[in-house]
């Protein structure tokens, strides 16, 4: 089972989900979440990679989850820094392997362009590509929300949350156990969103020499991940239109063995055994 963990970063204390011990020649698996949720999200999944003998480790992002969050709305480049410190916390000094799901995404590519040295290979959920209208639209979209003495704020989350994530693995029960982290951020959960469309637009992905698999589930940002193929040096877009919202709930084993089967390939052909998912292309 994955353990809680906490260590300190620049705006505070960090908290963190760890499973596994690591087996030599495994670099450990660091996975960061999307916005607005938190480690959570990986939880499941920690524990199945976990099983193949490689150190893997989910963070809650700082004023997400279980972490304290930074004074004023940060940048992606502050995830970033503050991910970084939280991995030298845990004496990771070697080149590891990272995760991330949309706005962890957006962190993972700022890590891996920035610190090279520092990053193996990339795991990415998403690499949405904006244009500035919509960089614009989406800041006005998942800016700061007031509450509302009924409660009708919250009946507006649950109802978007049910949309996106029910269905494709996913039941009504796991949905409602998922809910909750949603509201982790409290009056600040629009921070992540903002940093996300305020990062560079071309997610500093021509910069990243490192090996990229990205998943393009049946999610919200489809075509706005397939724009990125022209600017991603070496990598992958790999279509995974039976997955959805919640597939390392509902995928678990498969999407494990497909980041395994990436991760332990080998130098010269990173993408060349993939082990697929039935629906993928």
């Amino acid at each position: 089972m994955a353990r809680r963990h906490y260590v300190d970063g620049p705006f505070g204390q960090m908290h963190l989900r760890i499973a596994g011990q690591g087996l030599a020649g495994q670099p450990p698996l660091v996975c960061f979440h999307l916005s607005p949720l938190s480690s959570r999200l990986y939880e499941r999944f920690l524990d199945r990679i976990a099983e193949g003998g490689r150190l893997a480790i989910a963070i809650d992002t700082p004023g997400f989850g279980m972490s304290d969050a930074p004074p004023a709305p940060p940048s992606i480049s502050d995830y970033s820094r503050a991910m970084l410190a939280a991995i030298d916390a845990l004496g990771i000094d070697g080149p590891a392997d990272l995760m991330g799901y949309h706005t962890g995404s957006m962190i993972a590519a700022d890590l891996a362009a920035g610190q090279s040295h520092r990053v193996r290979r990339l795991v990415l959920v998403s690499t949405p590509i904006f244009t500035e209208a919509e960089r614009m639209h989406l800041r006005q979209i998942y800016g700061p929300s007031r509450p509302h003495l009924d409660g009708s704020h919250l009946v507006e989350r649950w109802n978007s949350f049910v949309r996106h994530y029910l269905g494709r693995g996913l039941d009504l029960e796991h949905v409602a156990d998922m809910f909750p982290e949603r509201l982790l951020g409290r009056a600040n959960a629009w921070w992540g969103h903002n940093a996300a469309f305020s990062f560079q637009a071309d997610m500093r992905l021509p910069e990243i020499e490192q090996p990229m698999l990205v998943f393009n589930p049946n999610d919200d940002l489809q075509e706005e991940t397939r724009r990125a193929a022209p600017m991603i040096r070496n990598g992958r877009i790999l279509e995974l239109p039976g997955w959805g919202h919640g597939f390392l709930d509902g995928f678990t084993d498969e999407a494990a063995r497909l980041i395994e089967s990436f991760l332990a390939a080998p130098v010269e052909d990173p993408f060349g055994a993939l082990s697929l998912p039935g629906s993928a292309s």
